[in-house]
C-alpha cells in the first residue's frame, strides 16, 4: 500500500488534497469499491453499537456500575467527535495511503486490546482509539462507495457512503442474542475483531487510487485543537453522565459545562481571526449552512426516539433483546430500503423534498407509538419503528448532499470545517437526544406515578381489592397475613411503577411528533420560499461548475 506517483489528466485529478483520484474503473472494480465499502462501513457503525447494545454484560464481566459502563460509551464519542480535525489535514499532508495504514492498525490493535484488558482505565484507552478509528472508517466508506459510482453520481456514492453505518445499530441488536447465549460478552469482541481483520484484508487487496499531498498543518491549528477538543470531550461527558448522576445534583457537571462553553466560544474565536482557518467560521455562519446543520442536530435528536423510546418502552414491560430481534430485523430491513428510497427521492433541484418526507415518517412513526399499553409487543411496533428506521437514512443522505454541494462550492477551506461540523452534529444530537428523552421520560414517570398512587386509597373498596388481588399469589407460601399483605403492596408498587412508565413513553412519542409537525411545517415554507424565489438548488449549481470546468478542459485540449 505505498504511495505511488501517478498523473492524471485535469479531468480525473483528486477533488482535494488528501482525496483519492477519479480514473474511470472498469465493472469488475467498482463492484469491488462497492462491496469493500458495504464491510467497512458495518465495521464503523457495528463495533460501537455492539458495545451499547450490551453494555450490561460488558459492565458485569469488568467489574463495572453503570456510571462507569456509560464512560465507556462517552471515551469512545470523545475521539470520534475530534477525530477529523486531524485526520483530514493529516490525509492531506501526509497522502491517503498512510492515512489508511495508520487507521486500520488502530482498529485492529483497539480490538485485539479488547480481548486482552479488563481493567476499567485500559479500557477507557481502548474506546478511545475506537474512537478515532471509527471516524477514520467512516470516511473510507464515502470514498470507497464515491469509487464505485460513475463521476456523475459521486454525490450519490457520498450519500450511501455516510448511511452505510447506520446499519450497525439495528445489526448488532439482531446479532447480540445468538452471541452472549453462553453469558460470555467476549464473543461481541471476536465479531469486532472479525471485522477488523476483513476490513484490512480488503483494502489491501484493492486500494483507492492515490491522492495529491500539500502542507496543511500550521502552528495555530494546534492551538484551535488543544481548545476544541477538550471543550467537546467536557461536552460528550456531560451529555453522557448528565442523566446517570442528575444534572443539579452533581456539581461537576455544571463545572465541565461551562468550561465546554468556554473552550468551544474561545476555538471559535481564534478560527474567526485567521486568515488560514482550520474551520472556516465565517462560511459555517452563513444563513444557509447553520440552518442545515440546526436541522441536522434537530432531526437526530427526534431520531433517538428509536434508541431510547421504543427500546426502553418493551425494556420496561420485561422485553429482553432475544424477543426484540424481530423488531430490530425489521428495522434493519427498512434501513436498508431508506439506501434505495433516499436514491429515488434525490431530486436535484428540490434537495428539501427527501427531508420533509423522512420528518413525515417520522411524525407519523412516533403518533402510532403514542397508545401503547401493558399489552404492547414488539410486533406492535414493526410498522412505527420501520418508517422511522427508513426516515433516518433518508434524512442522513439528503442532508450529507446539500452539505456537500455547498462545501465543493465554497472550495476546499470550508471542507475540513463542514465535515467536523456536520460529524459533531450527528453525534452530539444522538447524545442530546438519549439525554434530554431520557430526562423528559424520568420526569414523566415520577408525575404518573404519583398520580397514580394518589388514586389508589385502601378506603375504596375498589383499590383494596386490588390490593388484596395482588397477594393472592402469595397465600400458598406464607400464612403470615401481614407479610402477605407487604408483599402485596409491593407487587402493587411494581405495577403501578411499570404502568407510570408506560404513560412516560406515549407522553415521549407525544412530544416527539409535536415537534416533527413543527419541523414539518417550517421544512414546508422553506421549500415553498425557496420554489417561490427561483433560487437555484446547491447540486444544480454543482453540476453546472462540473460541466463549465470540463467544458473547459476540453476546449483547452482541443486547442
Amino acid at each position: 500500500m505505498a504511495e505511488m506517483e501517478f498523473r492524471f489528466p485535469p479531468a480525473e485529478q483528486p477533488t482535494l488534497p488528501g482525496s483519492p483520484a477519479n480514473p474511470p474503473h472498469p465493472v469488475q472494480r467498482r463492484i469491488g469499491y462497492f462491496l469493500i465499502s458495504i464491510l467497512v462501513g458495518v465495521s464503523a457503525g457495528l463495533g460501537v453499537w455492539l458495545i451499547q447494545a450490551n453494555l450490561a454484560f460488558i459492565q458485569g464481566g469488568l467489574g463495572l456500575d453503570p456510571v462507569e459502563g456509560a464512560w465507556l460509551l462517552s471515551a469512545y464519542y470523545m475521539t470520534n467527535v475530534t477525530a477529523n480535525l486531524l485526520l483530514i489535514k493529516f490525509r492531506q499532508q501526509y497522502g491517503l495511503q498512510r492515512f489508511v495504514r495508520i487507521v486500520l492498525a488502530v482498529y485492529a490493535l483497539s480490538t485485539i486490546a479488547h480481548l486482552l484488558i479488563h481493567d476499567f482505565r485500559s479500557a477507557l484507552f481502548v474506546r478511545a482509539l475506537a474512537g478515532i478509528a471509527g471516524s477514520g472508517l467512516i470516511t473510507l466508506t464515502i470514498l470507497y462507495m464515491m469509487q464505485a459510482m460513475p463521476p456523475s453520481k459521486r454525490i450519490v456514492g457520498a450519500m450511501v457512503g455516510i448511511c452505510l453505518p447506520q446499519l450497525g445499530a439495528p445489526l448488532a441488536r439482531v446479532i447480540s442474542p445468538s452471541l452472549l447465549v453462553t453469558g460470555d460478552w467476549r464473543p461481541t469482541y471476536w465479531i469486532e475483531l472479525g471485522f477488523a481483520l476483513a476490513t484490512l484484508a480488503a483494502i489491501c487487496l484493492l486500494p483507492l487510487p492515490p491522492s495529491n499531498r500539500e502542507k496543511a498543518f500550521e502552528r495555530a491549528d494546534f492551538v484551535s485543537i488543544g481548545l476544541l477538543a477538550p471543550g467537546m470531550w467536557l461536552l460528550v461527558a456531560v451529555l453522557s453522565q448528565g442523566r446517570l448522576g442528575w444534572w443539579a445534583e452533581t456539581p461537576w457537571i455544571g463545572v465541565a459545562l461551562a468550561a465546554a462553553i468556554g473552550l468551544i466560544a474561545a476555538a471559535l474565536i481564534h478560527e474567526y481571526g485567521r486568515l488560514q482557518p482550520l474551520i472556516d467560521v465565517q462560511w459555517l455562519g452563513r444563513r444557509e449552512i447553520a440552518r442545515l446543520m440546526l436541522i441536522a442536530a434537530y432531526v437526530r435528536l427526534l431520531l433517538s426516539e428509536q434508541s431510547v423510546g421504543s427500546i426502553g418502552l418493551l425494556s420496561v414491560e420485561g422485553m429482553g433483546s432475544d424477543q426484540l430481534v424481530g423488531l430490530n430485523m425489521v428495522i434493519l430491513l427498512a434501513s436498508a430500503a431508506g439506501l434505495v428510497g433516499m436514491v429515488l427521492l434525490f431530486r436535484p433541484n428540490d434537495v428539501a423534498f427527501p427531508i420533509i418526507v423522512s420528518v413525515a415518517l417520522i411524525a407519523i412513526g412516533s403518533l402510532m407509538d403514542s397508545d401503547a399499553t401493558n399489552l404492547t409487543r414488539p410486533a406492535n411496533l414493526y410498522i412505527s419503528q420501520a418508517l422511522i428506521g427508513f426516515a433516518a437514512i433518508v434524512f442522513l443522505g439528503s442532508a450529507m448532499a446539500i452539505g456537500i454541494a455547498r462545501t465543493l462550492l465554497a472550495g476546499p477551506r470550508a471542507f475540513i470545517g463542514y465535515v467536523m461540523i456536520f460529524s459533531t452534529s450527528q453525534s452530539l444530537g444522538g447524545l442530546a437526544g438519549s439525554a434530554w428523552l431520557g430526562t423528559f421520560e424520568i420526569s414523566r414517570e415520577k408525575f404518573h406515578s404519583n398520580q397514580l398512587v394518589e388514586s389508589i386509597r385502601l378506603s375504596d373498596p375498589v383499590s383494596a381489592a386490588r390490593v388484596a388481588g395482588s397477594g393472592a399469589p402469595l397465600r400458598g407460601l406464607t400464612t403470615d397475613i401481614v407479610e402477605r399483605g407487604a408483599n402485596a403492596t409491593a407487587i402493587l408498587s411494581r405495577q403501578v411503577a411499570r404502568e407510570a412508565h408506560i404513560l412516560a413513553y406515549n407522553d415521549l412519542f407525544l412530544l416527539i411528533f409535536f415537534f416533527s409537525i413543527l419541523i414539518l411545517c417550517w421544512g414546508i415554507w422553506l421549500r415553498y420560499s425557496l420554489l417561490h424565489r427561483g433560487e437555484v438548488s446547491p447540486i444544480i449549481q454543482l453540476q453546472q461548475r462540473m460541466l463549465a470546468a470540463q467544458a473547459a478542459i476540453a476546449s483547452g485540449g482541443a486547442q
